[in-house]
C-alpha cells in the first residue's frame, strides 16, 4: 500500500460486475490515454467486493488487458473501504524515518481490532498535525490478508505483476484532481459529495478541499434495474442485462421501468447525504454532486437528484482535460467514463 513506482502501470478496478484496465501517460502537464478496456464480470465471480471465483476474474483481466493493446506488466489493485481500517495518528515530528517505523509497528495492534499476522498494513506521513506543530500526522492503513491477497492473486494468474494495493476512497480523492476543472472555484473550498452508483453498491465519499472527510458504502445498484426488467418483461436475467445495454426494450419501458428505478436512485442518494448529515457534527451542507458509476450514464438522473436535493449535481469524467492515444475509441470511454474514477486513481500512481 502506497508503495512508490518508477514505472507506467495499469489501473484494474475490480468491480461486482466488470474489470476496467486503464493505463494513463503524461505528456507536459497533460495526461493522455494509453490504453483502456472495460471487461464484463460472471454473475457472483465478486460479491459483495469479495473475490469468490479467482478464476473467473483472472480470466476477464487477461480479456481486457489483451483488448486494450497495452504493453504494460505491472498494476495496480485497489481494496474497499469497507474491508479497510485506515487511522490518523500522531508523533514527534524529530522521530527518524526508521524510529517512526518502529514506533508504528509496535502501536498497530492496539489499532487493529485482529492480530497483526492477518493483516496487510502500511502508513504515510501525511504532514504537519494542525493540532499540533511538533507533531506529525500519520495515516495507517489495514486489510485483512485475504482481501489483499485475493487481489494480487488475481494480477497474478492473468500473467501480470502487482506492484501496489491501494485503498478505494484514496484512489477517488487522487483522482478527484481530475474532475475539479467540472466544479465551481475548481472545488477550492467546496464539500463535495462523490456518489459512485455501481452495479450492486453505491458508495457515498465526501471531499472537502479534495481530502476525504467521510466514505460509506450500501447495497444498491444498477442490477436492481435489470432484475427488473426482467421481472416486467418475464425476461432471463442475461437477456434483461442485454436488452438494457442494447437499448432494446418496448416502449413502456422508460414509464413503467426505468423512471421509478430514477427515482430510487434519486431516494438512495439523498438518504445516502441525510446519513451524512446525521454523524457529522461538522459539515451539514454540499456544495456540489458528482456522480460516478455505470449508472450516473442514465439520461436525466443528473437533473432528478438536483432537483430533489437542491445542490448542483454534474456526471464526473476523469478524461475531460486528457488527449487519447491512437488505441482509444472516443466514444467508448465517453460512455465509461463516469465508471472510471478508480482506475484513473490507480494508475496515476504510476507518476507519484
Amino acid at each position: 500500500m502506497f508503495g512508490k513506482i518508477s514505472q507506467s502501470l495499469l489501473g484494474i478496478d475490480v468491480s461486482s460486475s466488470v474489470v476496467k484496465v486503464l493505463e494513463l501517460g503524461k505528456k507536459g502537464n497533460k495526461y493522455v490515454v494509453v490504453s483502456y478496456a472495460v471487461e464484463p464480470l460472471p454473475v457472483n465471480a465478486v460479491v459483495e467486493s469479495r473475490i469468490e471465483n479467482k478464476d473467473d476474474v483472472a480470466g476477464a483481466i487477461r480479456r481486457a488487458v489483451k483488448r486494450s493493446g497495452t504493453k504494460a506488466k505491472s498494476a495496480a489493485v485497489a481494496v474497499s473501504a469497507n474491508s479497510t481500517i485506515t487511522r490518523v495518528i500522531s508523533y514527534p515530528a524529530t522521530l527518524t524515518d526508521r524510529e517512526l517505523e518502529e514506533q508504528i509497528m509496535l502501536e498497530a495492534e492496539s489499532h487493529i481490532p485482529y492480530p497483526l499476522e492477518e493483516v496487510r498494513l502500511d502508513f504515510e506521513v501525511i504532514g504537519v498535525s494542525e493540532s499540533d506543530e511538533t507533531a506529525v500526522d500519520v495515516l495507517l492503513a489495514a486489510s485483512r490478508s485475504e482481501n489483499v491477497d485475493a487481489r494480487t492473486d488475481v494480477v497474478e494468474m492473468a500473467g501480470l505483476k502487482p506492484k501496489l494495493v491501494d485503498v478505494e476512497a484514496y484512489t477517488v480523492e487522487n483522482a478527484f484532481s481530475l474532475i475539479t476543472s467540472q466544479l465551481p472555484l475548481h472545488g477550492q473550498g467546496l464539500t463535495v459529495a462523490v456518489v459512485d452508483i455501481g452495479a450492486t453498491v453505491t458508495t457515498l465519499h465526501v471531499l472537502v478541499d479534495g481530502k476525504i472527510v467521510f466514505t460509506r458504502e450500501q447495497t444498491f445498484g444498477g442490477r436492481m434495474l435489470t432484475e427488473n426488467i426482467a421481472q416486467h418483461y418475464g425476461m432471463s436475467i442475461q437477456d434483461a442485462g442485454r436488452a438494457k445495454k442494447e437499448n432494446n426494450l418496448p416502449e413502456d419501458y422508460t414509464q413503467q421501468v426505468l423512471d421509478p428505478f430514477k427515482s430510487l436512485m434519486t431516494t438512495t442518494v439523498t438518504r445516502a447525504l441525510q446519513f451524512f448529515f446525521s454523524t457529522s457534527t461538522q459539515y451539514q451542507s454540499i456544495d456540489h454532486i458528482l456522480l460516478a458509476g455505470g449508472c450516473a450514464s442514465i439520461q436525466g438522473v443528473d437533473a432528478m437528484i438536483e432537483s430533489d436535493t437542491d445542490t448542483a449535481t454534474t456526471i464526473a469524467n476523469p478524461f475531460v482535460d486528457m488527449t487519447l492515444g491512437s488505441k482509444v475509441s472516443i466514444n467508448a470511454l465517453s460512455n465509461d467514463a463516469p465508471s472510471m474514477l478508480i482506475a484513473c486513481g490507480l494508475a496515476m500512481r504510476s507518476f507519484d
